[in-house]
C-alpha cells in the first residue's frame, strides 16, 4: 500500500521506462500473491494505480483493465478494515479518469454514497473526496445525465441530492433534476406518491431562494407547473390550480419585459388559468379565457420561427381558442385553432412524441366540432407515430415506444370511422392498415426492404440504422431545459431529423425502394382479397360498421345501425364470461348462454355482411373471406356467427345455416400481412412435417398433458408417407430444438402448453422441457420456406388487452416469421376432446393424398369441415376457440 500512498500524496510523474520498471515490479509481486493470500489486495492497489499513473501520462491506453483491478482489490476488502475507504476512493479516481458513459457516473456516484459516512470530517480522505474534482464532478456529470424514471435513475438521484446536502452549489439543481424525474413517472404511472415528492422538493428549493435570489422565479414557476399542470390535472383540487396560479403571477413579475425566461412565465400562467376556467366552466368567466389566448399571443411574439419551444406555444394557443369556441361559438377560433395545430406539427425542433401529441390533440377537436381537416389530422398522426417506430431498432422498444402513447390506441378504428362517415371507404381502408398492427407492418417493412437495401447499398442501411437509433435517444428537447440547453438540443434534433430524412429520401431513389417505410395506397392493399373478399370491421365510438374490400373495384361499406361500441365491449365480455362457465360443463349439457350470444353475432353482425356478399358482389357459396376486425371486434368469434333459431315455421323447423356453413372464413391480421404470405408463395421447398410436443414442461410451466404423445401419432397416421416427418417430444422438445424445427421445416404441428402474457405480450410463450419458447423468440426465427402452423395449444391467437390492434399473439408471430398459413386457438384448449378436431383436420386436409403436393391453402377448408364433423364428439366452446389466419 506505501507505493500507492506515495504517488497519490506526490502526485509523482513517472517516465515511461521508469513506468515500464514500476509496472513488472507490481505485476511479480502480484503474482506471488495468489486468490487467497493476505496481500493480494495490496498487490492488486499498487498495480492498479500505477498503471494509473501510466493512463495519466498517456503511456497507457487500457483504463478498463485498471479499473477491474481496482474493483478485484476492493471486493477482497472487508468492510470493517481501516483501509476500507482507500480502496473505495482509489476505485472512485479511475472512474472519473475514463470518458464518462452513464454506467460509469452512476458507478461513481454509489461509489461516494457509501464511502463519505466512512470518513471522518476534516481528514485528508474527507478534503480530497469531497472536492470540486471528486464530488462536485459526479454531481455535475449527474445531473446531465438524461431523465430516467427507472427505480435506479430516481434512487441515483437521490444519492446526487444526499452528495449536495453538504452545501454544494447544485444543491438546487439537484432537487429540480429529482423532482423532474418523480414528475415523468408520475405522468408515465399516474402515482400520486411521486408528484406529491415532487411537489414538496419544489418547495424545497424555493425556500431556498429567499427574496432577490437571481433564481427565485424560475423555482416559483417550476412549483406552480407541478401544482397545476400535474397534480390538478390528475385530482383536481382548487386550493392546487388557486396556489398555481398565484404562483405564476409572482414569477411573472421577477420575469419583466426583456428577461430570458418571461416566455415560459407567461405560457405556464396562460395554462393555469385555463385550466381554472375549464373546471369552473363559467361562461361569466370567459374573461380569464380571453386573458390566457392574449398571454399565449405574447408568448408567441417572444418565441420567433426557429426558438425550440414555438411548436408548444402553437399548441396552447390553439387549445385556448378550442376553449373559446366551445363557449362562444366563434368560426374564426376554430379555423385558426386548426391551422395552429398544424403549424405546430410541421415545426422543425420538437421530437415526434410532442408532435403526436399535438396530432391527437388536432384529431379529437377536428372531430368533436365535425372540422373538415378531420382526415388529415388522423393522417399525420399515424406518419408522426409510424416515423416515432422507425427509429427503434428492436421489437420490444417500438412496442415500448408505442404503449407510451395510450391515447392513441382507438386510433385506427376511429380514423377508419371518419372515412366511412365522410363516404371515403378507399381513404378508410388505407387508414386503418397504416394505423392497425403498426408494430407488425413497420417490422415487415423495414425487414425486407432492410435486408435488400444491405444486399444493394450496405453503406447507406448503415447510415439509415445509425441515424434512426441517434434520432430515438435525442427526440427533441426536455421541457424544463435552460435557454441555451434547449437551443443545443433543438440544433441537434434538427440536424439530426434532417440527415435521417435526406438518407430516406435517397433511399427512395434507388430502384426498387420508391415505397420504403410509406403505407400502402387502396389499390396495393386490394391484392389482399385476390383470392377473395376482405372484410374490415370497426369499432369506434363514432360508429361501428365493416368495409368489404372485393377482388376488384371500390369497396363497400356495411353499416351496423343498431350496435355502439359499448354493446360490443360488453358482447366481448360476456363471451368471456360464457367460455369460461362452459369449461365447468359436462359435454352434453347445452351451451344456452353461448348460444344466444353466437346467434346476437349472427343478427347485429355477420348477418348484413352475408347479405352484402351475397346480393351486391354476388359471391358464390363455399367461397374464401377474410375477416379483418379492429378493436373491440378483436375478442368476439365472428367466424361461429350462428342464428340458433328455436322456432318453427308452418309447422317444419327453420334451416340452421350458420357462417361456416355458407363461407369458408379466415382472419388476417392486416391486409400486408395477407399479402406477404401471398407473395412468399411463390418460394417452395420439398416439404418437411415436423411434429413438436412437450408433453411434461419444464418447471412452472404447467401441469402433464396426456394426450400430446397421443396427439402427435394421430398426425404421423395422416401425413402423406412421401413427405419427410420427425418427432419432437419428450427431452428433445427443448428451446433450442423447436426454434430449429420452426426453422427447418416447413410443415408444423405444435401441441403444448400455450400462454399469452397480456403484461408482455412479446413474453407469449409455448412451454418446452426446459425453459419456454417465446414470441419474440419465435419472431426472430426467420423461416422463409415455413408454410404451414397448426397450433394445438392455449391462447395462441388471444391478442393484446393493451393493444388490440396490434394484434400481437403467437399465431402472428408465426405468421410474421415466414408461416403463410396457421391455425391458432382464442382461449384455452380442452386436449382431451381437441384432438378429435385435430384428427378430423388432418383427415380432411391430406383426403386422398396418399402422395403428392401439399397444399397449405387447404387449411381454412379444412378446418371449417372438420369442425363439422365433429359436433357429436366435441363441445361448442372448443370446436369454435379454432381459427385459421393467412392464406
Amino acid at each position: 500500500m506505501r507505493f500507492a500512498k506515495y504517488i497519490a500524496s506526490k502526485n509523482l510523474n513517472v517516465r515511461a521506462a521508469e513506468l515500464t520498471e514500476v509496472l513488472n515490479h507490481f505485476q511479480f509481486v502480484l503474482e506471488q500473491c495468489p486468490v487467497n493470500h493476505p496481500h493480494r489486495a495490496t498487490a492488486l492497489t499498487n498495480l492498479a494505480w500505477a498503471r494509473l499513473q501510466g493512463y495519466i501520462l498517456k503511456d497507457l491506453e487500457d483504463i478498463d483493465l485498471t479499473i477491474s483491478l481496482f474493483r478485484d482489490a476492493l471486493a477482497l476488502c472487508p468492510q470493517h478494515h481501516p483501509n476500507y475507504p482507500f480502496y473505495i476512493y482509489h476505485l472512485t479516481e479511475a472512474l472519473t479518469r475514463r470518458p464518462t458513459t452513464a454506467a460509469s457516473i452512476r458507478e461513481t456516484a454509489q461509489l461516494y454514497h457509501e464511502l463519505l459516512p466512512l470518513c471522518r470530517e476534516g481528514t485528508y480522505l474527507w478534503s480530497i473526496a469531497t472536492g470540486d474534482n471528486c464530488i462536485g464532478h459526479v454531481i455535475r456529470e449527474c445531473n446531465n445525465l438524461p431523465i430516467d424514471v427507472s427505480d435506479e435513475g430516481i434512487h441515483l438521484r437521490r444519492i446526487v441530492l444526499q452528495l449536495c446536502q453538504l452545501g454544494h452549489q447544485c444543491h438546487l439543481d439537484a432537487l429540480a433534476k429529482l423532482a423532474k424525474v418523480l414528475e415523468v413517472r408520475f405522468e408515465q404511472r399516474g402515482s400520486i406518491d411521486d408528484i406529491n415528492e415532487s411537489i414538496q422538493l419544489r418547495r424545497d428549493a424555493v425556500s431556498l431562494c429567499p427574496e432577490g435570489h437571481p433564481d427565485r422565479g424560475t423555482y416559483l414557476r417550476s412549483l406552480a407547473v407541478a401544482l397545476s399542470d400535474c397534480r390538478f390535472n390528475h385530482e383536481g383540487k382548487s386550493h392546487d390550480i388557486d396556489e398555481a396560479i398565484s404562483l405564476h403571477e409572482e414569477a411573472l413579475l421577477l420575469h419583466p419585459v426583456g428577461h430570458e425566461s418571461r416566455d415560459r412565465a407567461l405560457s405556464s400562467l396562460g395554462r393555469a388559468i385555463l385550466y381554472h376556467f375549464q373546471q369552473c366552466s363559467g361562461v361569466s368567466d370567459i374573461n380569464d379565457v380571453n386573458r390566457a389566448i392574449n398571454l399565449h399571443r405574447e408568448t408567441l411574439m417572444l418565441r420567433p420561427p426557429g426558438h425550440p419551444r414555438r411548436d408548444i406555444t402553437f399548441n396552447d394557443l390553439a387549445c385556448a381558442l378550442v376553449v373559446r369556441y366551445r363557449s362562444v361559438h366563434t368560426g374564426d377560433d376554430l379555423d385558426e385553432a386548426i391551422g395552429l395545430f398544424r403549424e405546430s406539427l410541421l415545426h422543425p425542433t420538437q421530437g415526434f412524441p410532442q408532435r403526436i401529441q399535438a396530432a391527437s390533440s388536432w384529431v379529437v377537436t377536428a372531430e368533436n366540432y365535425c372540422h373538415e381537416s378531420a382526415l388529415e389530422a388522423y393522417a399525420m398522426c399515424f406518419e408522426l407515430l409510424d416515423g416515432h417506430l422507425a427509429t427503434r431498432s428492436t421489437t420490444i422498444s417500438r412496442r415500448e415506444a408505442a404503449a407510451a402513447f395510450y391515447y392513441t390506441r382507438s386510433l385506427p378504428a376511429d380514423a377508419a370511422s371518419c372515412a366511412v362517415r365522410r363516404e371515403n371507404l378507399s381513404k378508410a381502408v388505407e387508414l386503418v392498415e397504416q394505423g392497425r398492427g403498426q408494430q407488425w407492418s413497420l417490422a415487415s417493412r423495414l425487414r425486407t426492404p432492410l435486408e435488400d437495401l444491405n444486399s444493394t447499398n450496405p453503406l447507406i442501411a448503415k447510415e439509415f440504422l445509425i441515424l434512426s437509433n441517434r434520432l430515438s435517444n435525442v427526440q427533441g428537447f426536455t421541457g424544463n431545459a435552460d435557454q441555451v440547453t434547449a437551443y443545443r438540443a433543438e440544433k441537434e434534433y434538427r440536424t439530426l431529423t434532417k440527415q435521417w430524412n435526406a438518407v430516406v429520401a435517397e433511399i427512395r431513389n434507388l430502384r426498387g425502394f420508391s415505397r420504403f417505410l410509406l403505407s400502402p395506397s387502396y389499390k396495393e392493399l386490394q391484392a389482399a382479397a385476390r383470392q377473395g373478399p376482405v372484410i374490415i370491421l370497426i369499432a369506434s365510438k363514432y360508429s361501428c360498421s365493416a368495409v368489404i374490400v372485393p377482388t376488384a373495384g371500390e369497396p363497400h361499406h356495411v353499416a351496423f345501425p343498431g350496435l355502439a361500441l359499448a354493446d360490443l365491449e360488453k358482447l366481448k365480455d360476456d363471451f368471456v364470461k360464457a367460455i369460461r362457465h362452459a369449461a365447468g360443463m359436462r359435454q352434453e349439457d347445452p351451451r344456452k348462454e353461448l348460444r344466444v350470444l353466437l346467434r346476437t353475432v349472427w343478427k347485429d353482425i355477420m348477418l348484413p355482411i352475408v347479405n352484402t356478399l351475397r346480393h351486391v358482389l354476388k359471391l358464390q357459396e363455399q367461397s374464401r373471406i377474410w375477416l379483418c376486425p379492429t378493436a373491440a371486434f378483436t375478442g368476439i368469434p365472428l367466424h361461429a356467427a350462428h342464428p340458433f333459431r328455436m322456432g318453427t315455421k308452418k309447422g317444419c323447423p327453420e334451416p340452421e345455416e350458420c357462417l361456416e356453413d355458407i363461407y369458408i372464413c379466415s382472419y388476417t391480421p392486416t391486409l400486408s400481412a395477407l399479402i406477404r404470405a401471398r407473395q412468399a408463395m411463390k418460394t417452395c421447398a420439398a416439404p418437411t412435417f415436423v411434429a413438436i410436443g412437450q408433453s411434461q414442461p419444464g418447471t412452472g410451466q404447467g401441469t402433464v398433458l396426456a394426450t400430446v404423445d397421443s396427439e402427435l401419432d394421430d398426425v404421423h397416421k395422416h401425413v402423406p408417407s412421401n413427405v419427410k416427418f420427425t418427432n419432437l417430444s419428450g427431452d428433445e422438445a427443448t428451446h433450442a430444438g423447436a426454434l430449429e424445427a420452426l426453422r427447418c421445416n416447413t410443415w408444423v404441428h405444435l401441441a403444448c402448453h400455450g400462454k399469452q402474457d397480456h403484461d408482455q405480450p412479446y413474453n407469449s410463450r409455448f412451454a418446452m422441457r426446459d425453459k419456454p419458447l417465446t414470441l419474440l423468440d419465435i419472431m426472430e426465427n426467420n423461416s422463409p420456406q415455413a408454410e404451414f402452423a397448426f397450433l394445438s395449444a392455449c391462447h395462441t391467437a388471444a391478442g393484446d388487452k393493451e393493444t388490440p390492434d396490434e394484434v400481437i399473439h403467437l399465431a402472428a408471430g408465426l405468421q410474421f416469421s415466414g408461416f403463410k398459413s396457421v391455425i391458432g386457438t382464442l382461449w384455452a384448449v380442452d386436449d382431451a376432446v381437441a384432438k378429435h378436431v385435430v384428427k378430423a383436420f388432418y383427415e380432411h386436409m391430406f383426403e386422398g393424398l396418399k402422395k403428392g403436393v401439399m397444399d397449405c391453402t387447404k387449411a381454412a377448408w379444412a378446418l371449417n369441415h372438420a369442425t363439422a364433423a365433429v359436433k357429436n364428439k366435441v363441445p361448442l366452446e372448443q370446436r369454435i376457440l379454432f381459427i385459421h389466419i393467412g392464406v
